[in-house]
């Protein structure tokens, strides 16, 4: 939806950030380590084709940052994916960021953290099929869960750089909660987020299959479009509290034994 904005371009997932802890250390030229982490990352399937920047291009612009240093680095790989759209705004939608508010400020301070709350057992029936899913059980889901939502809100809560929107409100009041969005990053509403379904074809496109560094195939293109199907569909309020009906009761029991107290401090049936 923010990435339909006219002034706002999101990239497909990076997960980059997590290299900054051992580029903070490198001992050889940062430069050179950051661009190598940056377009290799993750090792087992990079995912920069995804973001259609040449390389020689991003090389070039890091080498503009004198002294270089890893903020501008992060910064400059942003701004070339919002230029080929011509915006001048960038965000980011990696979930598993919620982990590391904290080493973001540090490096990005002026960045805004919206974080997008779900009820825990209608992420777990979605996450749990996806690839990159933590496991099939549902205690493993409900730890999953508990843990990115008490870490973003322990580094965000009294933060005025954070925000909590409920995926539910999202999805049953689209309009007034991407104006409460748009207030908190100071970006002017626009309709156009809310026909963000009409151009989600072309913008999946990027979406490239994953190839291991030896060719052979992780996953195909064709199935990670199929994974994003929902974002070219308006929203539907079937995928609100769909666990009463798809959940079994003795799977209700265990996601509650674990998160059930969080259930309730957000707010959600228990």
């Amino acid at each position: 939806m923010l990435d339909s904005h006219p002034d706002l371009a999101i990239p497909p997932e990076t997960g980059f950030f997590w290299t900054q802890a051992e580029l903070e250390t490198a001992s050889g030229n940062l430069r050179e380590e950051f661009f190598r982490a940056v377009t290799n990352y993750p090792s087992r399937a990079p995912s920069w084709p995804d973001f259609e920047i040449l390389e020689e291009t991003f090389w070039k612009a890091l080498e503009g940052i004198e002294p270089f240093n890893l903020p501008d680095g992060y910064r400059t790989f942003y701004r070339l994916y919002a230029a080929r759209f011509e915006k001048p705004r960038w965000g980011d939608k990696t979930p598993t960021y919620c982990l590391s508010l904290d080493a973001i400020r540090e490096l990005i301070p002026e960045a805004r953290f919206i974080h997008l709350i779900r009820d825990g057992r209608d992420a777990a029936l979605s996450l749990r099929k996806m690839w990159f899913s933590p496991g099939w059980e549902i205690e493993t889901q409900a730890n999953f869960w508990r843990d990115c939502v008490v870490a973003a809100r322990r580094a965000g809560l009294n933060s005025d750089d954070y925000l909590e929107v409920r995926y539910e409100d999202l999805v049953l009041e689209t309009p007034n909660t991407l104006q409460r969005i748009c207030k908190f990053i100071n970006l002017p509403y626009h309709d156009a987020m809310l026909t963000y379904y009409m151009r989600s074809p072309e913008r999946l496109r990027e979406h490239k299959g994953r190839q291991r560094p030896d060719g052979t195939m992780l996953m195909t293109q064709v199935y990670r479009i199929r994974q994003q199907e929902r974002v070219m569909e308006p929203p539907d309020p079937d995928c609100v509290f769909g666990w009463r009906r798809a959940m079994s009761d003795d799977e209700k029991v265990r996601f509650g034994l674990i998160a059930g107290d969080l259930l309730d401090e957000l707010g959600y049936e228990v």
